[in-house]
């Protein structure tokens, strides 16, 4: 998988979206255009890998959202980064302190 789709794993674990508001969120984390040519194909590849579910909310817009399976690979990949990231107490206090929910 590459860095962009983990990044497009990363964005749909906060809630399902259509394919629009995952480029936006793209863009915002890049600070550069995503183009179409880039995000749909990789969409498609994360469905066809069972990761991303694909919904129709119209005639004209999909919803993506993250499936068990791809839940499950965001949280091997923070873990992976943690295993390699957090090498001391020091560390581990500034991931705990980003983790640190609604303060």
């Amino acid at each position: 998988m590459t860095a962009f789709q983990q990044n497009i794993l990363a964005v749909l674990s906060s809630e399902p979206m259509y394919g629009l508001a995952v480029k936006r969120e793209l863009e915002d984390y890049y600070g550069e255009e995503v183009n179409h040519g880039r995000l749909y194909p990789n969409l498609d590849d994360l469905v066809t890998m069972d990761l991303v579910e694909k919904s129709e909310l119209d005639k004209r817009t999909n919803e993506y959202a993250l499936t068990d399976a791809g839940l499950d690979a965001v949280v091997d990949h923070l873990s992976w980064t943690l295993s390699k990231f957090v090498t001391d107490d020091d560390r581990a206090a500034q991931v705990a302190s980003m983790a640190e929910l609604g303060d």
